[in-house]
């Protein structure tokens, strides 16, 4: 134990010793940092190398593409991409979001009633908005009184617009240059008799209310005619304080037999209204009924043929929720005198300057703006083709267009 204990304190003495086991752990340090740098340099190298690797790759594969011929069905594209100026249509613009040019859409119903009903709550326009009247028709097929229609438009194309609404399949025959021509919206199958009706009636005010210059909504016929000038019907609609739906309580026991006890309590039969088909309303209306679900949708369900919802839907709604802003009675004239499911139709030989002047003032009054008038009609209906010409003979004497 005394040697090993001596021999302990003579290598403590020796300073040779510690310098040699330090400088042999500082050797090592710097051979471990030595490989650690160059493990980092090569891995820098390597990484540089395959990034570089794919990124010739990828451009390669660009140039591919874009040298690619491009297949036939293609070839806007191909043209597009090679012009160094290629015109694109803005499809935000508000242009295009304002006033659709192309009425040729693939919206459901649903969808189309939903964009319809977007109102804008600021009161102000962004832009010079002129208000517009869309005349839509709801027809069958041919228009026969499109000439008289065509005069009656001329020369006041900023001011109107045309929607047509025929039968699935049926292509209005007009040429460009007609105020009909490109003016068919997507149409389905209707009916008479049929909440059909009622589906086209808001389909028309849906398409119409996608332009924001439309501000009054007229349906219309193909049997329907105008009996007084543009700029009459276009004062009369555009300054009105009222839309014009003919809405009325008849206590007969027809009309009431029509009213289901399965709409009971949300229509009562004291709400029960009637009233003509062909009516006219504001921006505001019309939004509101391309909006509603809940009473349309009892109407569709409870109010089957013989019912006939193109009679009550609209003038039963307008009356529970806002019947002050409703004259209560229609502009277009008809002749119910016949007992018929259908009214009156008149023909060449019912046609004279007599006739029609009656039909513009037939010495009853009416309210308008809270005032009497004796104009009360702008149309009238029903009139057959055969009457077209002689109301193209009288259109500049008695109807002043």
């Amino acid at each position: 134990m005394a040697r090993s204990r001596g021999w302990r304190e003579e290598q403590e003495k020796s300073p040779g010793s510690i310098t040699k086991d330090s400088s042999i752990g500082l050797l090592r340090l710097i051979m471990v940092l030595i490989i650690f740098v160059g493990g980092v340099v090569i891995g820098l190298s390597s990484s540089s190398h395959i990034d570089r690797h794919f990124s010739l790759q990828e451009d390669q594969l660009y140039k591919n593409y874009a040298m690619a011929p491009m297949p036939a069905s293609t070839t806007s594209i191909k043209n597009c991409s090679v012009v160094s100026k290629c015109e694109k249509e803005d499809c935000l613009s508000m242009d295009s979001f304002l006033s659709p040019k192309n009425l040729t859409h693939g919206m459901s119903d649903d969808e189309l009633f939903w964009r319809a009903s977007l109102m804008p709550k600021k009161a102000e326009y962004p832009y010079d908005r002129v208000p517009k009247v869309a005349f839509m028709f709801l027809t069958r097929g041919p228009l026969p009184m499109l000439p008289l229609w065509e005069r009656f438009f001329k020369g006041h194309e900023k001011l109107f617009s045309i929607y047509v609404h025929a039968l699935p399949g049926y292509e209005l025959n007009v040429s460009n240059t007609s105020a009909f021509y490109g003016r068919q919206i997507p149409s389905q199958h209707v009916e008479w008799g049929t909440v059909s009706l009622v589906d086209a009636e808001r389909r028309l005010l849906a398409n119409a209310l996608l332009d924001f210059s439309n501000e009054r909504f007229v349906l219309l016929s193909e049997s329907c005619i105008p009996i007084q000038n543009f700029p009459t019907v276009y004062q009369y609609l555009t300054r009105s304080s009222h839309s014009f739906v003919e809405s009325f309580y008849n206590p007969s026991k027809d009309v009431r037999g029509r009213y289901s006890r399965w709409m009971w309590p949300t229509i009562r039969p004291s709400d029960w209204r009637k009233g003509s088909q062909w009516f006219e309303v504001n921006r505001v209306l019309a939004a509101i009924i391309v909006s509603d679900t809940k009473y349309y949708s009892i109407f569709r369900k409870y109010c089957t043929p013989s019912c006939y919802p193109d009679e009550h839907y609209i003038p039963t709604f307008l009356h529970l929720f806002y019947g002050s802003l409703n004259s209560n009675r229609t502009v277009t004239w008809v002749d119910w005198s016949i007992r018929s499911p259908h009214p009156a139709a008149y023909g060449k030989a019912n046609i004279s300057e007599h006739f029609v002047q009656s039909l513009r003032n037939n010495g009853t009054l009416c309210s308008y703006n809270s005032v009497k008038t004796s104009v009360c009609y702008l149309f009238a209906r029903k009139f057959e083709p055969s009457a077209l010409d002689s109301l193209l003979n009288l259109s500049s004497s008695v109807m002043k267009f």
